[in-house]
């Protein structure tokens, strides 16, 4: 550590100078560098979701993100929620983070209305420390979920844990309202698997020999925009796998012709019959392990022999239970 002798009466000093420090950034070589550092150590670890391991661009923005929020990267990194290419918050991470951002009280929650019917609902509201001023969020109502549709969606919460989803609900529209920059404009992982719905009838894009309807995310067809380049890669880490890394099967393992129209009669129909991808066995594979749960009570859940016996519908009725425990 460099040192400098200030003389004061009687005595030497040895004062050490003022040491720079560098700070996770995307912006400037030094912060970069840090970035790049400890996303390598962390890409490295078995610890972090699976989104993260041995994936150092996506940690490398986790870091950021972490930095910018003043929040721990790995609290980030598990809460952080890639769902078909789109980045969301858990529901309990941003509550959390605004009852420690220092700026309001704890979220408060108030309900109203009759429970169990639609009028029922819920609200949050904190109070500001800087002008002791109410702040009032919007009210969430059972009426108002089955008017979105958010009550009725297949694999969807507010049937079976109303309450709960309410107060979710409420929470992320209160920090939504009054500190944007806390969620960084990102939505809450409920509130995307309520926006977003992905059929078979009108996501299969092409019929293969060899491995049956696909998915547009499964598509073989090679995108040009980088952008989309970019969320595709995302989502295949997450949920499919790569089309380059999709088994190449024998001749003695092609699918009958009576197959092949099994297959092509299930797209046409939408029936969400067709059977799950191996990135999605792998998905659902990572979430047990991050709970400690069995392969088995799956396949007891639904009456299969094996995670590949799953349907398209039964996947998305698992990924809905999973994002709702965490």
């Amino acid at each position: 550590m460099d040192t400098t002798i200030q003389h004061m009466p009687g005595s030497l000093v040895f004062k050490p100078e003022a040491q720079q420090t560098h700070s996770v950034a995307l912006t400037d070589s030094q912060g970069f560098d840090l970035a790049q550092r400890a996303a390598k150590l962390l890409a490295a670890s078995s610890l972090v979701p699976v989104e993260y391991q041995n994936n150092i661009p996506n940690c490398v923005i986790a870091l950021n993100m972490a930095h910018r929020l003043g929040a721990d990267p790995l609290m980030v990194m598990q809460n952080l929620v890639v769902i078909y290419g789109r980045p969301s918050w858990s529901s309990q991470f941003l509550i959390a983070t605004v009852n420690t951002c220092g700026r309001f009280s704890a979220l408060r929650y108030e309900f109203f209305g009759t429970p169990g019917t639609d009028d029922w609902g819920c609200r949050a509201w904190a109070i500001e420390r800087a002008t002791g001023e109410k702040l009032d969020g919007t009210k969430i109502t059972i009426g108002l979920s089955k008017t979105e549709g958010w009550y009725g969606k297949k694999g969807s919460k507010w049937q079976s844990m109303p309450e709960q989803m309410l107060m979710y609900r409420a929470g992320a529209w209160w920090c939504r309202a009054y500190a944007p920059e806390l969620s960084m404009g990102l939505h809450t992982s409920d509130e995307v698997s309520d926006f977003i719905d992905i059929t078979p009838s009108d996501n299969i894009v092409e019929q293969d020999v060899k491995t049956g309807p696909r998915r547009k995310s499964e598509s073989k067809t090679e995108v040009n925009d980088a952008q989309e380049k970019t969320q595709q890669k995302v989502y295949d880490q997450v949920i499919t796998p790569a089309s380059s890394t999709l088994p190449q099967e024998s001749s003695s393992d092609k699918p009958s012709p009576g197959q092949q129209a099994a297959g092509a009669s299930a797209a046409a129909t939408g029936s969400g019959a067709e059977k799950i991808t191996g990135g999605q066995i792998k998905y659902l594979t990572a979430k047990l392990d991050s709970f400690g749960m069995k392969e088995q009570g799956i396949l007891d859940r639904f009456k299969v022999a094996s995670m590949g016996d799953l349907t398209f519908d039964q996947f998305d009725t698992l990924r809905a239970d999973f994002l709702a425990m965490e």
